[in-house]
This record gives C-alpha cells, sequence and structure tokens, in this order.
C-alpha cells in the first residue's frame, strides 16, 4: 500500500495541471492559433511563443496587415534610401514619409515572428506607398490639392481668371484702378472676386496627388476632380452661334472655353477643326461685375384709336404714324464662372422720345390688321441663335437675359391663326396680320393664352417663355413668314 499511494499522488497531481491548463487556455497550440488569425501580405512564421506577452509593429496598408515589423528604426534609412533613389529629382531639398494610409499600430503579443523586414519594405517600394511633402491648399468650400510649387499656383490661378475677365482690366484692378467710364455704347470690367479664400500649408502627400505644373493646376480649377471632356468636330457651316446652339451652350461661352483658338463670336470656324464643349465645372466661384451701355428701343404706347363716324364702318386713316424712341441704358451685370446670372438698370436716360401711333376708324370696329412695324416678341432680348446659324434654321432663337422663363408678346396685332403642340415647335402660337405676313412663336413653357379668331394688339401677353419639343434650354423660337415663306426676322427687328 504505501508503494502505491506516490503512485496515485503524481497521477492526482498530473490531472490537476491538464484541468488549470484547460482552463486557462496557456497549451503552445492555442497561442499559435491566435497569432495567425489575421492574413497578411507577407507571410510570416511563428518561431516562438512565449509565456508572457512582448510588443510587436504590425504594418497596415488601408486596413490591409502586411506583415510584423521587426525593427521599426529602420524605417527611417527605407525613407532616406527612398527619397534618394525616387524622389530627389522632381522634389530636392524635402521630405518624404509613409503613404497617407499606411499605419502602424503596436500590440501585446505571445508570439516570435520571423524577420521579414527586408519583403515588407520591398512591397513598399514595388507599390510606391510614400508620401512627399508638398504645398496643400485648402478652399473655404472644402476642395483639397496639393502643388509642387506654390508660384506655380499663383500663376495657374490669375491665367484661369483671364477666362472671364481681359487681361488689361485685371491689372486696373489688383491695382484699385477701373477702366475708362463708357462713353460708346459696350461694357467695362469694373470688379473680380473669386468667392473662396484658401489656406496654405505643408503637408505630406502621395506623388500621384500633387500637381506637378500650371497646366496640371489649370485643368483643376477648369474642371475640378476627374470631369470627362467632352469635343466637337467643326462642320461645314458651322457657326460659333450654331455650335452652342446645338451643345447648349452661349456663343461666349464656347469663345472663353476655346480662348486658344478663338477670340469672337463671329469668327469663321475651319471644318474638321475640334472645339471644346465641356463648360467649367470648377470647385472656385469667379464673380465679375460688369458696367453695360446699350441703346434700347422705347416703345410708343399702344395705339389709339379714335372713333370718327364721318368714316364709313370698316374704313381707317392713319393719323399719326408710330415712330419708336431709344434710350442710353446703363446696367451693372453679374456673371458667375462665365454666365450672366442678373442684372441691375443702373440708369436709363430717353435720347429720342416715341410717337404714338393714332388711327381715325369707324365706330366700334377693332383693327385686325397689322401695322407691318414689329416689335421684339420678349422683354430684355438676347439672341442664341440667328436666322440659318445651322442647316434649316428658319427663325430667330431669343431669351429674356434677366428673366429666362418670361412673358412672350405678340410682335404686331392680328389675329390668331393657330395654336398647339408638336415635337419640334413644342407649345406654338400663329399671328395671322392679315397683310401677308405672319408670326410663329415656339418651345413656350405652356399652351397659348388665346385661341384661334381671337383679335391680340400688338405687345399683348400671348404666353410664356420655356422649352417644350426640341429645345435645349428656354427660349422662344421666332418666326416672320412672309406669303408663306419665312424670312429673316431681323429684316424686320433692326438686330
Amino acid at each position: 500500500m504505501k508503494k502505491i499511494l506516490p503512485i496515485l499522488l503524481a497521477l492526482a497531481l498530473s490531472i490537476m495541471v491538464v484541468a488549470l491548463q484547460s482552463s486557462f487556455n496557456l497549451t503552445s497550440v492555442d497561442y499559435t492559433a491566435i497569432a495567425l488569425e489575421e492574413a497578411a501580405v507577407v507571410s510570416q512564421a511563428v518561431l516562438t511563443v512565449e509565456a508572457t506577452p512582448h510588443k510587436i509593429s504590425k504594418m497596415y496598408y488601408q486596413q490591409q496587415l502586411i506583415g510584423i515589423v521587426t525593427d521599426t528604426s529602420k524605417i527611417t534609412s527605407l525613407l532616406a534610401e527612398v527619397y534618394k533613389e525616387t524622389y530627389k529629382v522632381n522634389f530636392p531639398n524635402t521630405n518624404i514619409g509613409l503613404g497617407e494610409d499606411v499605419y502602424i499600430t503596436s500590440e501585446e503579443s505571445y508570439s516570435t515572428y520571423e524577420n521579414k523586414d527586408a519583403e515588407i519594405f520591398d512591397y513598399l517600394k514595388k507599390n510606391d506607398l510614400f508620401s512627399v511633402e508638398a504645398t496643400k491648399i485648402e478652399f473655404s468650400n472644402g476642395a483639397v490639392i496639393f502643388v509642387k510649387n506654390i508660384d506655380d499656383f499663383d500663376i495657374a490661378k490669375e491665367q484661369y481668371l483671364l477666362n472671364f475677365i481681359s487681361q488689361s482690366s485685371l491689372e486696373l484692378i489688383k491695382n484699385k484702378q477701373l477702366p475708362s467710364e463708357l462713353n460708346t455704347y459696350g461694357d467695362r470690367e469694373i470688379a473680380i472676386n473669386v468667392l473662396q479664400t484658401t489656406t496654405i500649408s505643408k503637408s505630406l502627400a502621395p506623388q500621384s496627388k500633387i500637381l506637378m505644373d500650371k497646366n496640371a493646376i489649370i485643368y483643376f480649377l477648369s474642371y475640378g476632380y476627374g470631369v470627362a471632356k467632352k469635343t466637337y468636330t467643326v462642320q461645314q457651316y458651322d457657326t460659333v452661334e450654331g455650335v452652342g446652339s446645338k451643345t447648349g451652350l452661349s456663343a461666349q461661352q464656347i469663345v472663353t472655353i476655346n480662348n486658344d483658338v478663338l477670340k469672337s463670336t463671329t469668327q469663321i470656324l475651319e471644318v474638321g477643326s475640334t472645339l471644346n464643349v465641356t463648360y467649367f465645372d470648377s470647385p472656385i466661384t469667379v464673380v465679375v461685375t460688369r458696367e453695360r451701355l446699350t441703346k434700347e428701343v422705347v416703345y410708343a404706347p399702344a395705339t389709339q384709336y379714335v372713333n370718327d363716324p364721318s368714316l364709313r364702318e370698316g374704313i381707317r386713316v392713319t393719323q399719326t404714324n408710330e415712330q419708336d424712341g431709344y434710350a442710353n441704358v446703363k446696367y451693372k451685370d453679374t456673371w458667375i464662372n462665365g454666365i450672366l446670372t442678373g442684372g441691375e438698370k443702373i440708369s436709363s436716360i430717353i435720347i429720342k422720345q416715341p410717337i404714338r401711333e393714332v388711327i381715325r376708324v369707324g365706330t366700334m370696329i377693332i383693327p385686325n390688321i397689322g401695322s407691318g412695324k414689329f416689335r421684339w416678341p420678349v422683354d430684355n432680348p438676347s439672341i442664341t441663335c440667328r436666322f440659318g446659324c445651322y442647316s434649316g434654321h428658319n427663325g430667330l432663337d431669343m431669351q429674356n437675359r434677366y428673366n429666362l422663363y418670361g412673358n412672350v408678346y405678340a410682335a404686331d396685332r392680328g389675329v390668331v391663326y393657330q395654336t398647339g403642340y408638336d415635337g419640334l415647335s413644342g407649345n406654338y402660337i400663329i399671328i395671322n396680320h392679315n397683310n401677308g405676313l405672319m408670326t410663329k412663336y415656339n418651345h413656350m413653357s405652356r399652351p397659348a393664352f388665346f385661341k384661334a379668331g381671337v383679335v391680340v394688339e400688338k405687345g399683348e401677353i400671348i404666353g410664356k417663355i420655356g422649352m417644350t419639343g426640341y429645345a435645349t434650354g428656354p427660349h422662344v423660337h421666332f418666326m416672320i413668314i412672309v406669303n408663306g415663306t419665312p424670312v429673316n426676322p431681323c429684316r424686320y427687328l433692326g438686330c
């Protein structure tokens, strides 16, 4: 019995040790399983599993474990080596660091791993996972860019502004001066302002995100991040206005974004040449203020009809012929990124007073025969595509420069001949002026205000500007038809 007792005690102690190991999960097999749970780019074997934990350094790229760095002090030597081999030529006298998505964490581990620092560093070099010190420019609207040279940014910004303002005006405004006062019709630039402010600092950035020269910076200022450019190949008979009409841009916008080859809206285009038709989508907002002096028609008051019982019914006699006057009107126009967004009338001086038309008519007769003298069918007219600006364009496209969806007016008195809708004209109205002339007004936002057979006066509101039918923007396609044939409305409007 005495011989068996030591054996039983040893057996009991062994059972207790196994139970304790199981309860505290301290087996070497369990340590290894924990160490190998996270997959790494660089495979590293577990050399030993210790009884007590020690610190290890894990290097990640975009939350993917690259590997465990044995000696982090060698990273400094790695950066110096990479800078000399790859970055020194393009970025002299500067610093580099690990890439913006590369980071190192420190944690406790029971495992000791094999040294794969060389392979980890080779992975960093192969994938260029480094950042270089550059100038960081933060815009107040949240946009951020990195540039190699701040002087390139200053030059590029000024060159970009020349898309919207002349060099001479920009130089004057920078020196707190203004161009000469307007004494002839035209405009002058009186202010330019970039709404966003900038904060400039030094920061590390991937080489791929650094704008290396002024051309790259100009492209960013023009189109922001990754806008695909659209182009148009000039065809026979194309005009600047016509290209703009086809692509949804104004003639001036076409000139602005192609200022390297176009100097005016009337320039003759070379067939086969390529034009940029992608308008600015800039991360900055450039506001230019212009004063504009223009000659505007002052329309005579509505015709005065005087009943004359001495004339038989249906007879009319013009006592006073209508004459339009004109005024010199000055506006302050606001342009944002090259687009007219609003205007304010500063002054208006009538140079020639209009003369009202006076007609003597038989009692109770309402004239339905036009005068043959037309007014513009919209207020504040701006022509966007002239008669024949592209093949088959048989009218005059015009906008109200300050109210894109404003009123449409009868250009002369007459009888509504037809109203309707079709896929090309949209909502339209045709007026018969009963003197061999008819007018048509297309693309109205809703059906015409009058039905066929109704007599309308010159200047009476007949609808609203719209973009129904085949139209790239709100406008009126205005036609004058003489004995059934469309003619250029400018022959009657004087445009």
